[in-house]
């Protein structure tokens, strides 16, 4: 990917680099609903941030704790409306509690470099196959060669599996094996969100590598985006097996130029 799309994209949500929250946090999907309980969907970015230093919203037991817990959370989502990637967040957020993990998942990967680089690895492993530890390791190190040493890049294992359990891929406690995620409305119209975001129109918003992280058929897909269609999430349209997908509400005027200068940048 080159810089110019590089820096289109981080002007609409992602963010890009070598680091991330990873290194040290999982996604932190409890820490995010009980921040999301105790602050109204019109939040600004100084909201979330009083509610979770000065309200200790989150339940740490140091203002440092609870400083360091912003600072993660708001580097995985922003925590800021006038990011597209959060607003977008925000406004599923509540609709449908079971949808949660994977919307919460799709925004960390579009935040969270580290993260992300583990998206080829897990969906590679075929459902119901064991995934250790030791082997999302040995990926870590072939991947970033000689950057972690033996005790971090445990602790960073841990914190990949973690956040891929949590979202519903992986499941077990201890041992690990390749789940699948079902799509639901909330979690459909996010994954289409994020391709959009990448330039993506049509047929080709089904194709892409968020909408990979869903099982389920194309028809099964199409089908769950039609009901968030109906249900006001997004506008799916297919006739003649033409698809249109639009997010009325979602982009400023400016977002959406940007969008479209995406579109044309390799």
């Amino acid at each position: 990917m080159t810089e110019h799309r590089q820096a289109l994209l981080a002007q609409l949500g992602f963010r890009f680099g070598i680091n991330g929250p990873h290194a040290a946090r999982t996604m932190m999907l409890d820490d995010l609903r009980q921040l999301m309980a105790h602050t109204p969907p019109t939040s600004s970015r100084s909201d979330y941030a009083a509610a979770v230093v000065e309200g200790n919203a989150l339940g740490k037991p140091t203002r440092k704790a609870r400083e360091l817990a912003l600072r993660h959370l708001s580097t995985l989502y922003a925590l800021d409306p006038a990011n597209p990637v959060f607003r977008a967040l925000r406004r599923l957020w509540a609709s449908d509690e079971a949808a949660q993990p994977l919307l919460a998942l799709a925004v960390a990967l579009a935040r969270d470099p580290l993260l992300r680089a583990s998206q080829a690895f897990i969906l590679a492993q075929a459902a119901g196959a064991a995934v250790p530890r030791e082997a999302v390791e040995s990926f870590l190190t072939t991947t970033y060669p000689d950057r972690f040493s033996p005790a971090s890049l445990k602790s960073f294992a841990q914190n990949i599996a973690g956040t891929w359990t949590a979202a519903g891929l992986l499941s077990g406690r201890v041992r690990k094996t390749r789940a699948v995620a079902q799509p639901l409305p909330e979690s459909v119209a996010m994954l289409l969100f994020l391709s959009y975001l990448e330039g993506r129109t049509g047929q080709r918003l089904f194709s892409s590598d968020w909408i990979s992280l869903l099982g389920g058929s194309p028809d099964e897909l199409e089908a769950v985006a039609n009901s968030a269609s109906h249900r006001g999430l997004l506008v799916f349209m297919n006739a003649g097996g033409v698809k249109e997908v639009r997010f009325p509400g979602y982009l400023t005027a400016e977002e959406e130029r940007i969008r479209q200068e995406v579109s044309h940048v390799v």
